[in-house]
């Protein structure tokens, strides 16, 4: 019998331990769940979310899939070579939360919207699809300053069919939506027509980004009650039109990475000219920002209010500079504030004091010294007494100069001084002028 070689006995050797090896390895237990979740997962998602929109599926997500699933905006179309994210900006759970605290109150706010879903903007589609969730579940969504009027409506009232008002934010949102994004080459395309005087490229440059100007302005709600996210809004439309001429396409940046910061000086110039009674010029509205910011640091790592010259040191200006942030940073206040019950009907201004008004005391001093002054002044000629009354204010509280007695009377200043200087010579030889020392 041959002999087979001793290098092909050893390679058979090895591999027949190896596979024993394999053989008696315990594969690795997968749970159910995991398995489950796989499955689901091979499944087309956006056929899955718009069953779940339609209302074919109405079972809940795994909770594996709700952060990063949900049932709006799955139709939204996807640009040639754009892949599609695995994440949405509506969360199942969100949306349930959010509605949930809208059936029990009757409406929900739309900074609450804007807290639960920051990046709300880039998914008009979505929030659209929200809005009409809410008409249907019967909440209403309210601004900030509707609450103030808010009054609880009875049910039977609130369960009839189209009887809630679309909102002005749901409807710009609707209207901007239906436009769609551009790509670098289009918004090239469209500059170089601007440049020839088109004014329909011009007009399609402006609406293609106008969700960029609500993605700004959102940012900036809160920060003026008499300024709205609309009115915000608005104030950075006119900032994109200002973009619009000036766009420059052959330094070869995105427009709108370039509109960004016409969109933002707009609204903070509209901050600086309208959230105060008392205009600010927007460079000092950045220095007391700056001022706000290091007050607030210093307040947490000190544990105390900062001094004046604790903040100088922190933003490196001199203490008098500060100290003058300080007092331009104070809010005004209405005169007519009401103070206490409504019942007592007072107002601010019946507490504090006026100081240009003189106290009790000195007006009755002065008002006996004018009478002192009569019962002196009456030995004078009447062209004296009239002379001294204009120059020192004793008729009308207001004093003149020589030239202008002296036109009243048709003499020069000279003759005028004159008579004054007599005149106040014989009011000091007056018996009666002992009784002036007291005042």
């Amino acid at each position: 019998m041959r002999k087979k070689p001793k290098g092909s006995i050893k390679k058979a050797k090895k591999r027949k331990a190896s596979f024993k090896k394999k053989s008696f390895r315990k594969k690795p237990k997968v749970k159910k769940s995991v398995k489950r979740i796989n499955k689901a997962i091979k499944k087309p998602i956006i056929q899955e979310i718009n069953k779940f929109v339609s209302g074919e599926i109405k079972t809940e997500l795994p909770k594996s899939r709700r952060k990063r699933v949900t049932f709006i905006s799955a139709d939204i179309p996807v640009k040639k070579g754009q892949k599609k994210s695995r994440y949405r900006i509506f969360s199942e759970e969100k949306v349930a939360q959010l509605i949930e605290k809208g059936r029990q109150r009757g409406f929900v706010t739309l900074s609450e919207i804007l807290y639960l879903f920051p990046l709300m903007e880039k998914d008009v589609r979505g929030l659209e699809q929200l809005y009409d969730r809410f008409d249907r579940e019967g909440v209403e969504v309210k601004e900030a300053k509707e609450l103030l009027e808010f009054k609880p409506k009875p049910d039977r009232i609130s369960k009839r069919i189209g009887e809630a008002k679309i909102d002005s934010v749901q409807m710009y949102l609707k209207e901007i939506g239906r436009v769609n994004f551009l790509t670098a080459d289009e918004e090239k395309e469209l500059a170089k027509r601007i440049e020839k005087g088109d004014v329909e490229a011009k007009k399609r440059l402006a609406q293609a980004n106008l969700r960029l100007v609500v993605s700004i302005a959102k940012k900036y709600v809160g920060r003026s009650p008499s300024l709205t996210l609309l009115d915000l809004i608005q104030e950075g439309n006119l900032g994109l039109f200002r973009a619009v001429e000036k766009f420059d396409w052959r330094r070869g940046y995105k427009f709108s990475t370039y509109a960004t910061w016409w969109i933002r000086q707009a609204i903070t110039r509209a901050l600086a000219d309208q959230s105060r009674t008392i205009r600010i010029p927007v460079h000092m509205v950045e220095t007391m920002s700056k001022f706000s910011q290091a007050r607030r640091s210093l307040l947490q790592n000190l544990g105390r209010e900062p001094s004046a010259e604790e903040i100088g040191a922190e933003m490196g200006l001199e203490v008098d500079k500060v100290r003058h942030i300080m007092k331009i940073s104070q809010e005004a206040i209405s005169l007519e504030t009401p103070v206490g019950d409504e019942k007592e009907g007072s107002i601010l201004a019946e507490f504090i004091e006026d100081e240009k008004q003189l106290s009790p005391s000195v007006m009755a001093g002065r008002t006996l010294l004018k009478d002192r002054l009569k019962e002196i002044l009456v030995d004078l000629a009447p062209r004296e007494q009239k002379i001294l009354g204009m120059r020192f204010g004793l008729e009308d509280g207001v004093t003149h100069t020589l030239e202008e007695v002296g036109k009243e009377f048709g003499v020069t200043r000279e003759r005028i001084r004159q008579i004054e200087a007599k005149a106040l010579e014989r009011i000091r030889e007056h018996e009666e002028l002992r009784k002036l020392k007291g005042y």
